[in-house]
This record gives structure tokens, sequence and C-alpha cells, in this order.
């Protein structure tokens, strides 16, 4: 990195953007979320006469396998965008006093994949448990 020209304002302003489209994410993933177990309550089954509980059925099973292999996925995007916006402004800020090296650190720092820790989980998002890699 020889040379950095950043408009402060720019940075600014780009997060705030980034962030009112993380809020628009946050709703979408919580929309989705309602919608994805109203549609697997509402495919139903083919069961005969039972007693108790109402089966699961193929499409609620085959949807809440798809939620849980990529429920990951969809927390991994907020925590990328979170992790850049944050790092962009911490580089500006290091910037802007002077710090070029830290600045340079902090970008850096930025660009790595952030860890996920979901609940009952044990490995974050991004990470292919098969292979041992991101």
């Amino acid at each position: 990195m020889t040379a950095w020209d950043i408009s402060t304002s720019g940075v600014q302003f780009v997060t705030s953007l980034v962030e009112d489209a993380m809020d628009d994410l946050a709703k979408d993933v919580k929309a989705y979320g309602k919608d994805v177990q109203s549609a697997a309550s509402s495919a139903g089954t083919i069961v005969g006469v039972h007693c108790g509980a109402v089966p699961t059925g193929p499409i609620e099973a085959a949807l809440t396998l798809f939620v849980e292999k990529t429920a990951g996925d969809v927390f991994f995007l907020g925590a990328r965008a979170a992790k850049s916006v944050n790092g962009a402004r911490e580089a500006t800020g290091y910037y802007v006093i002077g710090d070029l090296d830290m600045a340079a650190k902090t970008q850096h720092k930025a660009l790595a994949a952030p860890k996920i820790d979901m609940p009952g989980h044990g490995g974050g998002p991004g990470e292919d448990k098969e292979h041992g890699k991101q």
C-alpha cells in the first residue's frame, strides 16, 4: 500500500448505506423464517388414521433440513457485512490520525472471514466441516 486517498465522509456515507441494507436483510431473514415455517406446516403429509400429533411429512422434513443446512450461511451474511463496516470505519479512523500502518493492519484484519457461533452447532458458517477449511 503506497498511498491512500480516503474521503472520510464517503466512507461514512457508504457504510451507512450498508447498515441500512443490513437492517433490511435482518427483516427479510425474519420473514423468511416465518414463511418457511408456514410452508412446512401447510404442506401436510400422507398418512392414514393416526392418534396424537400429526407426523412430519416429506415436504416439512425437507424444508427443515434445508433451513438447518443454510442457517449458517444466512447468519454469515450479516456477520460479514458488519465486520466489513466496522473494519472500514476503524481503518479510516487510523488513517485520519495518520497511523497508516494500523490502518493497513485493520483493513487486512477486516478482510478475514468472521467467526460465527451458532447455538447448538459446533462450527461456524463458512466452515467446510468435511474438509476442515473455509
